[in-house]
């Protein structure tokens, strides 16, 4: 991986974090949890449509597969760590 690839990696993947977050009307996890999410949500992404048989060219297509990712793990983690709510007595 060049510098430059890197450099790309890390731009998409701090726009999929961020999109994320609007996306799922979050305040964002700041610039690295945004750029880790991304990332993350690239492979998830990729994962998933490969699964459905879609690919993805350019860089509008890394950051749309980054995102959709990216949403699908922030909606994954809201559901696995809410917080139950307390019944009224």
């Amino acid at each position: 991986m060049t510098f430059g690839d890197f450099m790309l990696l890390l731009f998409v993947g701090l726009i999929a974090g961020w999109l994320a977050g609007v996306v799922m009307k979050g305040g964002g996890y700041g610039i690295l949890g945004d750029v880790l999410l991304g990332i993350v949500g690239a492979v998830v992404g990729g994962a998933l449509f490969g699964l459905i048989g879609v690919t993805a060219y350019g860089f509008l297509g890394r950051v749309a597969v980054a995102t959709v990712g990216s949403v699908v793990l922030v909606g994954l983690s809201r559901m696995l760590h809410r917080r139950p709510v307390a019944a009224k007595s």
